[in-house]
C-alpha cells in the first residue's frame, strides 16, 4: 500500500456549525476571556510592586487588599503565582479600572521623579563646569542661599580636581543634595 504526500490527498470539509448559529452571539470567546484574566492578573502583580502607603491609599475591596498583603509574604514561586491567580480571580469582581489608574499614576510620578533628578545630575555638571551657568541659576531662582552654593560649588570642584576619573566626594554629593533640596523655578 503505497501513501500519497500530503499536498496530493484530498481534502475532506470538517463539518462547522451550521450558518444560523453563526448569527447566535454568546459573548466572548474562551480565548478573549483569557486575555482579560491574565490582564487582571498582570494588573495584581503592578498592585503588588507598589508601595504599602500607595496601597493603603487606593480603595478597594477589603479581600483583595487582605490577598495582596499575603501576597507580600509569600517567597515560594509556586505559592506566589497561586497568590497572583486567586487576586486575578478578586479583581474579575470589582472595577479594575480606578486600579489601574492608581498603578499608572504611581509610574507617572516615578518616571517625574527619576527625570528631575537626571535634570539635576546635569546642572550640577554645568554648575562644575562654568560660572556663566552659576550666574543663570542663580537669576533663575532668585531665594537660592547664594553663599552656601558657591561654598559647596567651591568643595566640589576641590573634590574633582583632586580625583578627576571618579565624580564622587563629600561636596561632589552636597551639591546634589543642595540643588535638590531647591524648589523649581516658577517660570519652567
Amino acid at each position: 500500500m503505497s501513501r500519497m504526500p500530503n499536498n496530493d490527498r484530498p481534502r475532506r470539509a470538517r463539518p462547522g456549525p451550521p450558518s444560523h448559529e453563526l448569527d447566535d452571539y454568546e459573548g466572548p470567546s474562551r480565548s478573549q476571556l483569557k486575555r482579560e484574566a491574565d490582564a487582571l492578573q498582570k494588573l495584581g502583580q503592578e498592585l503588588l510592586d507598589l508601595p504599602d502607603s500607595r496601597l493603603d491609599a487606593i480603595g478597594m475591596d477589603e479581600a483583595l487588599r487582605q490577598a495582596l498583603r499575603e501576597a507580600k509574604k509569600i517567597t515560594a514561586h509556586g505559592g506566589r503565582k497561586r497568590q497572583l491567580q486567586y487576586i486575578g480571580k478578586l479583581m474579575r469582581q470589582v472595577d479594575a479600572d480606578p486600579l489601574a489608574e492608581a498603578v499608572a499614576a504611581f509610574k507617572l510620578g516615578h518616571a517625574h521623579d527619576q527625570l528631575r533628578l537626571h535634570r539635576l545630575e546635569a546642572l550640577r555638571e554645568e554648575l562644575l563646569a562654568s560660572d556663566d551657568a552659576l550666574q543663570r541659576y542663580i537669576s533663575e531662582h532668585p531665594g537660592v542661599d547664594v553663599q552656601q552654593l558657591r561654598s559647596l560649588l567651591r568643595s566640589a570642584r576641590k573634590d574633582a580636581a583632586a580625583n578627576p576619573e571618579a565624580r564622587s566626594g563629600r561636596g561632589f554629593r552636597e551639591l546634589f543634595q543642595f540643588l535638590k533640596a531647591q524648589p523649581e523655578p516658577s517660570d519652567a
